[in-house]
């Protein structure tokens, strides 16, 4: 889409547009939004609303069958009474996964979703993180659970293999303190597989495809490094289902599984053993080239043995694999608990985040950082589908909740522009009236109506630096903070980000890329860059990166047939210091006047350019778009449903005027 957002604009008031479609307007405006896109903005199918997260449905087992369905019934009712798509769900927590009973109420409620068109997720686990199964993986064979090499330079031996429990995740959560299986051992994500997901397929098999689509995973992670205390008063109503032990030392870790000496030998060439003091210190050549290596193994084998190996196990059966990972909003982070969240969230059908934050402000800060990463994994990989758990939880816990709907709205709409399709609600009904909350599923439905069928297409690719942090990474005892890390790893994480907060409060959508989607991108002949069956016209590095040998050749076939595509080095930092990131890289689109609080996503269906455009501030915003001439164009409302024409300007330019925390969708008509 060819398009650029300028100077002031005229009022497009909600009252104007509900008065009009009331007065019996063309609400096809004409001809910019075609008949069949019509029927489901004005009525949002089930499978565009969102999904309310329940877990465990509990029943009395007393129940006579009539009565168990009058039950689900009521409960059902009242969901769809607050236009919800259809539920998340799991087995209930007592007698987790071993209840005839539980099962059978189960099936009963799925059954009475599919009767009714609603769409079923199966959450994966008993609370969270995802990968033990309550504690039955662990039951079956303790040496399933999660190990780490630590490092104690007080003693001669100063290696140790142990649990990695204490100071972990899985010790400092908000569900309970459960020791955790280890992600990197085959046979413990397989005894997972087998206790969890086949348990499902069992007794739940006739209903998957429909209306069971998917399995949500949540929060797994390689542990081996603290996160530090969840608060106090918090932390006291959290179960201990494993007491810590309290003669276990603090000590830097780094994730460990019993074949990796193997593997690293198989992979590298060279032994790991000798080589294991490079993984907590020393800056020589040698000391990265091992942390290097290391981690990119640790990264390739959770990607294949947990997150690929569920993804396989969704296929087989025609559902998709989902969830999310864990601290998506910290680079240093995802090196830790993952090795490369990136690459592990490209293993998911649909991959997915999770906000705790429904400010929608948060998009400025590091917001877009957690959606970007499913919405690039998704992109990546050719795919469109892409979830969000979502909720007020962070409004709730700091005394600010629960969340207003002007609010919630407009959360969901920045994550749309980031290219969300699947919103699984945390949100507690018992907030919100059920007016409200059907509004809220209303306005995402109308948003999905629009843009799940569309194409998201960003054209700038901001270079994700995994490979230049693995060689810099020194685990700690402590917290993990980038402080405590190398003047290199904090420069180019704060790169990174400020990159990515300027391409997103000047409206320039992106899409992450690491190395390995580098080197196997297609170049074209005029120096576009292709990955996932999209083209992008430029690729911006943070300053300090360098590239292995296959990605930086790609950047040199880059630079070599289109000078201005490729930024780095001095003209990285010419975006960055000279505040005119518009200007540079000119983008289809800009707004003028300038404001951080418009979140903008560009989208393409059916030949038609859509762009959504949201107002995530407290402050009205008014600006003009100019747009190629010969299309016509039409602005939709989510919140109201409101269709309203538009008449561009001689120079081709829109009117836009957004309320604080409103939202708009532009539609135009086919490219003559």
């Amino acid at each position: 889409m060819r398009c650029q957002i300028l100077l002031p604009m005229i009022m497009m008031l909600s009252g104007v547009l509900g008065v009009a479609a009331a007065a019996g307007q063309d609400s096809n405006a004409g001809g910019a939004m075609p008949a069949s896109w019509e029927s489901s903005w004005q009525q949002p199918p089930l499978s565009d609303r969102p999904l309310q997260i329940v877990h465990g449905i509990t029943l009395d087992p007393k129940f006579s069958d009539n009565q168990r369905a009058a039950a689900i019934t009521k409960r059902l009712d009242g969901w769809q009474a607050c236009g919800l798509g259809g539920i998340v769900c799991n087995v209930p927590s007592a007698n987790y996964l071993q209840s005839a009973d539980d099962w059978k109420s189960l099936a009963a409620v799925i059954g009475q979703c599919r009767e009714r068109g609603l769409v079923v997720w199966i959450y994966d686990e008993l609370g969270y993180p995802s990968g033990g199964a309550g504690g039955l993986v662990l039951k079956e064979n303790p040496a399933h659970e999660a190990l780490e090499l630590a490092y104690d330079a007080s003693l001669d031996e100063p290696f140790v293999v142990r649990a990695s429990y204490e100071f972990t995740h899985a010790n400092n959560n908000y569900h309970a303190s459960r020791r955790y299986a280890n992600l990197l051992d085959v046979e413990a994500v397989a005894c997972f597989i087998r206790t969890t997901h086949d348990a499902y397929w069992q007794h739940l098999e006739p209903f998957f495809g429909d209306p069971i689509v998917a399995m949500f995973t949540d929060e797994p992670s390689l542990m081996a490094v603290s996160l530090g205390q969840i608060p106090e008063d918090a932390r006291q109503n959290v179960p201990i289902v494993d007491p810590p032990d309290p003669n276990v030392k603090p000590l830097p870790a780094v994730p460990w599984c019993r074949d990796l000496p193997d593997a690293y030998r198989a992979r590298f060439g060279e032994e790991l053993e000798p080589q294991r003091l490079s993984l907590f210190v020393g800056q020589t050549e040698t000391d990265r080239r091992v942390r290097r290596q290391f981690w990119s193994l640790i990264a390739d084998l959770v990607a294949e043995r947990y997150f690929g190996a569920l993804g396989a196990w969704c296929q087989q059966r025609g559902v998709a694999s989902s969830g999310h990972t864990l601290s998506e909003e910290s680079l240093l982070l995802q090196l830790a608990l993952e090795g490369n969240a990136l690459s592990a969230l490209t293993r998911m059908q649909i991959p997915g985040l999770d906000m705790l934050s429904s400010d929608p402000e948060a998009v400025i800060h590091s917001g877009w950082l957690t959606a970007s990463l499913p919405g690039s994994a998704a992109a990546l990989t050719g795919q469109r589908r892409v979830m969000t758990e979502v909720s007020d939880f962070s409004q709730r816990m700091g005394g600010a909740g629960p969340a207003s709907l002007a609010d919630m709205q407009a959360t969901a709409a920045w994550q749309a522009a980031w290219g969300v399709t699947e919103f699984t609600l945390y949100y507690s009904q018992r907030d919100r009236s059920v007016d409200e909350y059907h509004a809220y599923c209303d306005f995402v439905g109308r948003l999905n109506a629009i843009l799940k069928p569309a194409q998201r297409v960003p054209d700038v690719l901001l270079y994700y630096p995994m490979y230049d942090l693995w060689p810099e990474y020194l685990p700690t005892a402590q917290q993990l903070t980038t402080a405590s890390q190398s003047a290199r790893l904090q420069a180019i994480t704060t790169s990174f980000m400020q990159l990515g907060q300027m391409l997103q409060r000047h409206q320039i959508p992106f899409t992450l890329i690491d190395h390995h989607y580098l080197a196997g991108a297609t170049i074209t002949p005029d120096g576009m860059i292709v990955v996932g069956g999209q083209a992008y016209r430029a690729i911006v590095f943070p300053e300090g990166v360098e590239l292995p040998d296959d990605a930086a050749r790609q950047v040199a076939l880059v630079q070599q047939r289109n000078t201005r595509s490729v930024w780095q080095g001095e003209r990285t930092r010419e975006l960055t210091s000279g505040g005119q990131p518009v200007a540079l890289l000119q983008p289809d689109c800009h707004i003028e006047p300038a404001s951080p609080q418009i979140t903008v996503g560009h989208f393409l269906r059916d030949g038609r350019p859509i762009t959504l455009v949201a107002n995530v501030g407290r402050q009205p915003y008014t600006g003009r778009m100019a747009v190629r001439a010969g299309h016509t164009w039409c602005a939709l409302d989510p919140a109201s449903g409101a269709v309203q024409t538009l008449d561009a300007d001689a120079e081709g330019r829109l009117p836009l005027e957004l309320a604080p925390r409103q939202t708009r969708l532009l539609v135009g008509s086919e490219v003559p």
